[in-house]
């Protein structure tokens, strides 16, 4: 029987082997792996933005606005927010749908909004869902309601796949009740809270032509299938395979204890490719390191080079972290060179650029030095700090110029660095020492900004990955603090300004400081690593 399971919509994005695990009465006392502090950060902040969302619409939408009392049983918020739907009630905060055991759905959702005869469903989430330009259907925030949403010139909506998904989990409950509207509409408030962006649920943008009612449909029913054979006891409809999931997940040990075991090929070749290698035979690491090179491509793999598979797989069974693509490695090279890092706060901003200068001497001091605000983001005083690091940076690549010597900058991965310094320069135009985004972009363009990351990505293959927390002990370098990650960053970043409230905790921007500067320090061992002979210690690939 179906009621068998009640999933909420966390499940139609969620990896179909940790359903079956989460579903699986045998696997109920198994401990699984702590929530990492970084997403339990995540966690937090967005609960807190919701609280803020909510007391928000309380003051603007009075009287026509309720909230179900969160400290209240599930039982107990269920028949409130029926009744209030019951009542007609304009706004409801805090909603728990009644169960649907028919199908198999439970569920919350942040706003229900009146509508017609029935209600839409409103998400509210701590991330941006519209990006500059135009054809989002919006309406103001006061007013949260579908027919006051009109075409906005100026926003359009940024995919959030996962946030449609959730939406039409909230229909497909308030359908069930016998409460929705009927129309298949559904809006989200964004980390702004200044508009209601309102989503189509019928229309054909998904993959292939698809609604994002199909799509719910088709991923919940499978999810559902997998929970209810787990339930029964019944032979998985899941098996385990490393997936980009896999690395937050609580389940991960269970997962990678019993593909260790098997030696399974998705250590190595993960996602779609390790499937397409099942499907040809080739399931375990040893299987695919013994297939011949000459054979590689027959493979037909998407996400990784056909013979770099069987390489992976080969340095994988001996424990090499890294072998070399490439003989002779080469990272391009400045007299005067900055290794850069930027820390961010989520979507809140970039709130330090820290840099190490090295090279020839220019009339700078070499070393470590940051560019930082310790208010709590967003803030403006974040333009101050990013005025000053481009100023100092780009005053040392001038520097180089007029002295005739040559300037690289590198960093670990650009994606980070690029996003935060365009979008510092389009965010304080006009501020003080903020350059134009045409002068970002000249730059980033440029041969002299150096993505390390990729450099490391061409020249090695990394059965382990690529990380810059992965390669560099391969290069001699630790990090001082037995904790550093980006992850925990946030929240020795949340002490330090004391964004929860109280005292602001110095120490932790000691902590920050010194992981940002072990970061830059990490990446200068690195490419200085890469061109010395001690890097033609790694193996090379052509002698597996």
């Amino acid at each position: 029987m179906k009621d068998e399971v009640l999933l909420d919509a966390g499940v139609v994005t969620r990896c179909r082997r940790r359903v079956h695990l989460e579903n699986d009465p045998e696997m109920r006392d198994v401990s699984t792996a702590p929530l990492d502090l970084g997403v339990e950060q995540r966690i937090a902040d967005a609960a807190e933005h919701r609280r803020s969302v909510a007391a928000q619409l309380g003051e603007l939408l009075g009287a026509d606005w309720t909230e179900i009392p969160r400290g209240a049983t599930y039982a107990d918020r269920a028949r409130l927010t029926l009744d209030a739907m019951g009542e007609g009630v304009p706004h409801i905060s805090g909603a728990q749908l009644p169960d649907d055991a028919e199908g198999g759905r439970r569920g919350a959702i942040d706003l229900l909004v009146r509508s017609g005869n029935g209600y839409v469903p409103v998400l509210v989430v701590r991330h941006k869902i519209t990006d500059p330009g135009s054809g989002a259907k919006v309406s103001p925030i006061e007013r949260p309601v579908p027919e006051a949403a009109k075409v906005d010139t100026t926003r359009k909506v940024r995919p959030q796949p996962r946030d449609q998904l959730r939406l039409v989990h909230a229909v497909r409950l308030l359908e069930a009740c016998g409460h929705g509207a009927g129309d298949r509409t559904a809006g989200a408030i964004g980390v702004e809270a200044d508009v209601v962006v309102w989503h189509d649920l019928r229309s054909p943008n998904w993959p292939g032509g698809r609604t994002a009612l199909a799509e719910y449909d088709a991923r919940f029913g499978d999810r559902l299938a997998v929970a209810t054979a787990a339930a029964r006891g019944d032979d998985p409809l899941a098996q385990p395979s490393r997936i980009t999931e896999c690395r937050g997940c609580p389940w991960w040990p269970t997962c990678e204890s019993q593909l260790r075991d098997r030696r399974d090929v998705s250590l190595v070749v993960r996602g779609e490719d390790a499937t397409a290698l099942r499907e040809r035979g080739i399931g375990t690491i040893d299987q695919l390191a013994a297939t011949p090179l000459e054979g590689a491509e027959d493979l037909q793999l998407t996400g990784v080079r056909n013979t770099d598979a069987i390489l992976l797989a080969k340095a994988w069974l001996r424990e090499m972290p890294l072998v070399r693509r490439v003989r002779d490695l080469d990272v391009p090279r400045g007299d005067v060179e900055i290794d850069v890092d930027m820390e961010s706060y989520a979507d809140a901003g970039a709130y330090m650029w820290g840099c190490w200068l090295s090279g020839t001497d220019i009339g700078e001091e070499q070393g470590y030095r940051a560019f930082v605000t310790w208010e709590p983001l967003p803030d403006d005083d974040e333009a101050r700090s990013f005025a000053e690091f481009w100023s100092w940076f780009t005053g040392v690549r001038r520097k180089a110029f007029e002295r005739g010597l040559s300037f690289r900058a590198y960093c670990y991965n650009e994606l980070a660095e690029n996003r935060w310094m365009l979008a510092s320069a389009e965010r304080f135009a006009g501020k003080p020492g903020v350059p134009p985004v045409s002068e970002v972009k000249e730059f980033i363009n440029s041969a002299e900004w150096v993505d390390l990351f990729a450099v490391v990505r061409d020249q090695f293959l990394c059965p382990n990955g690529k990380g810059l927390k992965v390669i560099a002990p391969s290069a001699g370098f630790g990090w001082r603090d037995p904790e550093a990650s980006g992850e925990n960053s946030m929240r020795w970043y949340r002490d330090a300004v004391a964004l929860d409230g109280g005292e602001r905790d110095l120490t932790q921007r000691e902590r920050l400081l010194t992981y940002n500067e072990d970061d830059v320090r990490a990446t200068y061992t690195i490419r200085t690593w890469m061109t010395s002979d001690a890097a033609d210690q790694i193996p090379y690939a052509e002698d597996l």
